[in-house]
């Protein structure tokens, strides 16, 4: 009887370790600021895992379907793998429950990145599909990052449009919208693409930098990417850079740390454990002021956000 109740008492214990275990495992990670994670269209359920590991902003891939909904995945449009029921409706859930927060730590706005990935046959295909998601996000309108008369106010999500179409025509006839356009560098002191429109400016890194981090990073290579931040700043935008080098893990690494060094607002990568367990260690040297946060409010607050959305 008292190895029977020895037995049962270790195996109380091993449970109550485990369960202990899986708690913290699936406990949320702090919020990092600079983490942006890639995802494929093979990916399942991107958001979870995500948001779990603390990422600030996500790029999903979609493609349009016959009625204008956006669906993940490649292929024909699947059932119930669309964007708003994978990726808006838990973000915004999510939100709501925090009381317009998505973790407690949030400082700046989640970025999510909407690419555009399948072929969109003709202009009112493009139109339908972003009607559609100009209405969805409206339903969430005080959790989300907005522009209202020309001037940026910061929510819990800020949405921007990517990818192989060009939204900025019908963005730009929106008084007030819930979406901008991602930009590149063509887009620095471009009347035609404004802060208002465009606050972030992307890059893919192969694009201008041929180091892939084995080796010591060339000091010209250095200087043009704290020149390409700066620039980004000072016309009052976000700087995001993805298609970074898949070599071994150390120069991803000191890829990263460069990244980091120099001040990138955002480091996009689909190495998702390797980047937060760097930025953990290695925080992104802040050259913006963090956005104020505020509540979700039915009537939004003006503020100047141009360089923090």
């Amino acid at each position: 009887m008292a190895t029977l109740l020895g037995g049962l008492a270790g195996l109380a214990g091993a449970t109550g370790v485990t369960t202990l275990g899986i708690a913290v495992a699936r406990r949320p990670r702090p919020y990092l600021p600079a983490g942006h994670a890639l995802v494929g269209e093979e990916a399942l359920d991107p958001l979870p895992d995500v948001l779990r590991r603390g990422f600030a902003g996500l790029t999903v891939p979609v493609r349009p379907g016959p009625h204008g909904e956006l669906y993940l995945g490649p292929g024909a449009p699947r059932p119930g793998r669309t964007l708003r029921r994978l990726v808006l409706g838990p973000l915004f859930s999510r939100a709501h429950a925090r009381g317009g927060r998505l973790c407690r730590d949030q400082r700046v706005p989640f970025r999510l990145v909407v690419e555009f990935t399948g072929p969109v046959r003709d202009a009112e295909a493009l139109l339908r599909a972003y009607r559609m998601l100009d209405q969805q996000l409206r339903d969430h309108a005080p959790l989300l990052s907005r522009c209202i008369d020309g001037e940026l106010h910061a929510g819990a999500v800020t949405v921007s449009i990517a990818g192989i179409v060009d939204a900025r025509d019908l963005l730009a006839t929106q008084r007030e919208r819930y979406a901008f356009a991602d930009g590149s560098f063509d887009d620095i002191g471009s009347a035609s693409a404004p802060p208002d429109l465009v606050p972030m400016i992307s890059e893919q890194w192969t694009r201008r930098f041929g180091w892939d981090g084995c080796e010591p990073i060339p000091a010209e290579e250095r200087h043009l990417l704290h020149a390409m931040v700066r620039s980004a700043h000072e016309d009052g935008r976000t700087l995001r850079i993805s298609g970074l080098p898949s070599g071994p893990r150390k120069a991803r690494q000191a890829v990263w740390t460069e990244l980091g060094e120099a001040g990138v607002d955002v480091i996009a990568d689909a190495d998702h454990a390797g980047l937060v367990r760097h930025l953990r260690r290695h925080p992104v040297r802040r050259t913006l002021p963090p956005p104020p946060m505020r509540r979700p409010s039915p009537t939004p607050r003006r503020t100047d956000l141009a360089q923090t959305v």
